[in-house]
């Protein structure tokens, strides 16, 4: 009978994070937390003689959001280019997981196209003692795996 082992475990405060944009690498060293979903789009196929209306997969969507400190303007000069230009911006990123004495190895995913929804334009709390931070969400257009994780055995 197989076992997980505690040492085996990933902490998420052990990832690294990288945005490249134009071109240019930034370490996302003020993040929080990362979060990226893939849904499939599934349609109905109704089909005579049964009962239920089976689905299938017709497409996908990735969404996300990255919760940051409000440190960086990086974000918010991509959203002024685009209320000034029009010109909108499109990055990837980049998310690494590895824990330190853990069999598990590391996990690389790239999140390619992403495009930010929305960003915090000025922000300040004066009745507060927590950090300024922001959430950002972002749609992107492609995923990928560069590292997987070991199989436990």
């Amino acid at each position: 009978m197989a076992f997980f082992k505690a040492e085996d475990a990933i902490s998420g405060k052990m990832a690294v994070a990288y945005a490249t944009i134009n071109g240019r690498v930034e370490e996302l060293f003020y993040a929080k937390a990362i979060e990226a979903t893939i849904e499939k789009n599934k349609v109905d196929v109704p089909i005579l003689g049964k009962t239920n209306v089976p689905q299938r997969s017709a497409g996908w969507s990735g969404t996300g959001t990255l919760t940051v400190y409000y440190v960086t303007s990086m974000f918010r000069q991509m959203m002024r280019d685009y209320v000034k230009t029009g010109k909108d911006t499109f990055f990837d990123l980049q998310i690494t997981n590895e824990q330190p004495g853990s069999s598990t190895g590391k996990q690389t995913a790239a999140l390619i196209d992403c495009n930010i929804d929305s960003v915090i334009a000025a922000s300040f709390d004066a009745n507060s003692d927590d950090m300024l931070e922001e959430e950002i969400p972002f749609t992107f257009g492609d995923y990928d795996l560069l590292d997987e994780f070991n199989q436990l055995t």
